[in-house]
């Protein structure tokens, strides 16, 4: 059977398709000073549930984005990282989230206004 792959328009859509959501920036950013463990992911991705986790984290690591190491030893560790391209995403996020610093209060009071009828 013949994988089908995506077309896209443009960077933008690309990059997009890889960290869309609300979870998969958030791990990015929570893995951007290195290696975690799933526990140590999930404390520092407050609100994300377990199964919600592992799924980002298996899209990532098939995007290429986390790398995923799994040590064989009892009880078992699992470990996960940034890749280079991971990196790289990273590294294009970060503008993002300082633009969010920035005008955070007001994307709150925009969001808690009453809708106009």
């Amino acid at each position: 059977m013949a994988e089908i792959k995506p077309s896209y328009s443009c960077g933008l859509d690309a990059a997009v398709d890889v960290v869309g959501g609300k979870w998969k920036a958030l791990i990015l950013w929570a893995l951007h000073d290195g290696t975690h463990r799933f526990g140590e992911l999930k404390r520092h991705v407050s609100g994300v549930s377990e199964k919600m986790l592992i799924q980002q984290l298996r899209e990532l690591e098939a995007d290429g984005i986390v790398h995923r190491e799994v040590y064989r030893e009892v009880p078992p560790r699992v470990e996960y990282s940034l890749t280079e391209l991971g990196q790289a995403l990273n590294a294009a996020l970060l503008p993002l989230g300082e633009w969010g610093d920035t005008f955070m209060e007001r994307i709150v009071a925009n969001k808690t206004k009453e809708p106009v009828a």
